[in-house]
């Protein structure tokens, strides 16, 4: 039986639920607020019900948004409509643009297929990327899926549906490790994986 405050203990299990966030870490950062009571839950509590409240997806790409208006990426007129890196996660996006070798579009998928796990293809944003492919203005579709089964599986549904369309479809070169997320490779490799992206092949 734990000797804190019922209180103290709640949000430690709270936190805990977050990913990378083992018992031990939670416990210090719930110490580190109540040893700044005065301003730091306060900030924190003000900080997480704003990002309820206003962040929201873009209509667009199903990247992260504020307000239910475009996210910044497609609200910027500098970036090509005509090329989508189609990804899993708004995490994957950042990882791309730390690159900085790519001036494009995205478009987020929200995961992958996985059928073990009850996600078919209905799960996803694809539906939204089709009516994107079907507007005219796309010529190529880099497929930047995870290096898995589950990404193998996904990309390859996108490539069958996106190529008798007429458009370019092209996947991230294996830079990136078999078995690794996007969000954990470093700079270089993603950008040489743009770099050397490869036609699909279905």
């Amino acid at each position: 039986m734990s000797s804190l405050p019922d209180a103290v203990e709640a949000l430690i299990e709270e936190l805990t639920r977050l990913p990378g966030i083992g018992r031990k870490t939670a416990q210090r950062l719930v110490f580190h607020l109540l040893k700044f009571r005065e301003e730091a839950p306060q900030r924190l509590a003000h900080v997480l019900e704003e990002v309820a409240r206003e962040v929201t997806f873009c209509p667009r790409c199903n990247n992260l948004a504020e307000g239910g208006g475009l996210c910044k990426i497609c609200e910027n007129p500098r970036r090509s409509q005509s090329v989508i890196c189609v990804v899993e996660t708004p995490t994957d996006v950042l990882a791309i643009e730390r690159s900085g070798s790519f001036n494009g579009s995205y478009h987020v998928l929200g995961g992958s297929i996985n059928p073990l796990e009850g996600v078919g293809p209905e799960d996803l944003s694809i539906d939204a990327l089709l009516a994107r492919i079907d507007e005219g203005d796309v010529e190529e579709l880099i497929l930047a899926n995870n290096a898995t089964l589950d990404g193998d599986t996904t990309a390859l549904y996108l490539a069958r549906l996106a190529q008798p369309k007429g458009v370019r479809v092209t996947r991230l070169a294996r830079g990136i490790p078999m078995g690794g997320d996007l969000e954990f490779s470093d700079e270089h490799t993603i950008s040489r994986a743009l770099q050397a992206r490869t036609e699909f092949d279905s």
